[in-house]
């Protein structure tokens, strides 16, 4: 889980986040309640998807053990919970 101010993901911290857990865009889907169409639009920067779908993402890839690191003077990351 997040630690202080919940702050929205990036597209990059998202494609992150699924190769450290090795899913793909449609098990993410499935994980988040969204489409993948959605999935694939955020992380492709096609479209902006609502705050709703971003968190949703979000939640997923935290339950399924990411930890999302904020812009904090080295730029936004992503690992693994130990």
């Amino acid at each position: 889980m997040s630690i202080g101010i919940r702050h929205s993901i990036t597209s990059g911290q998202c494609r992150a986040a699924r190769a450290l857990l090795d899913i793909t865009q449609p098990e993410l889907a499935e994980a988040a309640g969204l489409g993948l169409s959605t999935i694939v639009d955020f992380e492709k920067s096609r479209r902006d998807v609502s705050r709703a779908a971003v968190h949703a993402m979000q939640n997923a890839l935290e339950k399924a053990g990411i930890q999302f690191i904020a812009k904090n003077g080295g730029g936004p990351g992503v690992r693994l919970q130990a």
